[in-house]
């Protein structure tokens, strides 16, 4: 994408303000470009990896590879959900595709609601695959949706796995928003029974807690992405979109370190992906030192792809990953595994949340 195509994208997102309802995909661009970013605390700044003055590795020889849904990827690290369903967002999906592609990162599409609805925008999320034809791409709809919705969004991208997502507080606040969600648990075991590809159950900026992660479990889930508060806020975005829903929905959740502990203290045989407020390598390098076995962002993502284009992005990828590396270095892990167990210090607010919760923390500071 070129430094132009990023200044057209950007003023087709700023005229998300003329749009009507039908077509609200600008305006969750546009408020997650104009709102601050992350005013929550994820949790991760009370979190601290040990310093190793003494890691006799090699710079070069720091490895962070993954293999993840049987696909080989340079990092664990994810573009999280972000957009499509609407023309003006396609060149979005384009860059962030173009760059999961040239950096070796996995990338998962915005809500494919809108191109179930209207075909005519499914080209806003095939381009994902167009661009990026041997990486892992992840499909996504509502928990809610029936097994041949999310057949038809898994074909449509080729997808190598679908996100459910679950966000009981966006629909609150939007003034469009569902209110009814009763029988979404049963919906997810149906479709975990049904579907050919993996299946993640992802939040949308309000956490998993650990009880809610034992019940997706029950229901056959095997995967989680716990997407705390703490990063893009959909509350806060609904409410400048003239949404229904008070500033106390905006301050709703549980921070992203938090539930990741909550998720992880089950004992459950998961695999947990972090993410909601993200924003360094260190973060990065807590969330898997925690446990997590992948982590994704989205907003920085957007933000470095409005205002460089795919190389811009691309760039702001490779120096997480080489910032990865480096903070692995710095406890001396070699490798994903042995970062799994250096000792992690948790203080403060963090602590105190999960101590009340029962969760011994102390197990990490000891390692």
């Amino acid at each position: 994408m070129s430094c132009k195509e990023s200044v057209d994208l950007k003023y087709c997102c700023w005229e998300a303000r003329a749009i009507s309802r039908k077509t609200r995909k600008l305006e969750h661009i546009k408020y997650a470009l104009e709102l601050p970013d992350a005013v929550s605390p994820s949790g991760f700044g009370d979190m601290y990896l040990v310093h190793n003055a003494l890691p006799e590795l090699n710079r070069g020889g720091v490895d962070c590879a993954i293999s993840f849904m049987g696909k080989q990827l340079r990092a664990p690290l994810m573009i999280n959900a972000i957009t499509g369903g609407h023309a003006g967002v396609l060149e979005i999906n384009r860059g962030l595709a173009r760059a999961a592609a040239a950096c070796g990162i996995a990338m998962a599409v915005g809500s494919q609601r809108a191109a179930l609805d209207d075909p005519a925008v499914r080209d806003t999320f095939a381009v994902t695959r167009e661009e990026n034809p041997d990486g892992l791409i992840l499909a996504n709809l509502s928990a809610l949706c029936t097994p041949d919705e999310a057949l038809e969004a898994i074909n449509m991208i080729d997808a190598d796995g679908i996100q459910l997502y679950l966000n009981v507080n966006q629909e609150l606040a939007m003034r469009e928003g569902d209110t009814d969600f009763r029988g979404v648990l049963a919906n997810i075991r149906s479709l975990v029974q049904n579907l050919p590809v993996p299946v993640v159950v992802k939040e949308v900026g309000c956490g998993l807690a650990r009880e809610t992660v034992v019940a997706l479990y029950q229901a056959g889930v095997s995967c989680i992405d716990v997407s705390g508060r703490g990063g893009t806020n959909f509350a806060a975005i609904e409410s400048r979109r003239g949404g229904s829903g008070g500033a106390y929905l905006e301050q709703w959740g549980i921070p992203t370190a938090v539930s990741l502990l909550e998720a992880l203290s089950t004992g459950l045989p998961l695999v947990v992906i972090a993410s909601g407020g993200l924003r360094s390598a260190v973060d990065i390098a807590v969330a898997l030192a925690a446990g997590a076995s992948m982590t994704a962002m989205a907003g920085p993502f957007l933000r470095a792809l409005q205002a460089g284009g795919t190389e811009g992005l691309a760039g702001y990828i490779n120096d997480l990953i080489a910032g990865l590396q480096r903070v692995m270095m710095l406890t001396g892990a070699e490798n994903l595994a042995a970062l799994a167990g250096k000792p992690l210090v948790i203080t403060g607010f963090t602590a105190e949340w999960l101590r009340r919760r029962g969760v011994d923390i102390d197990c990490y500071a000891r390692r």
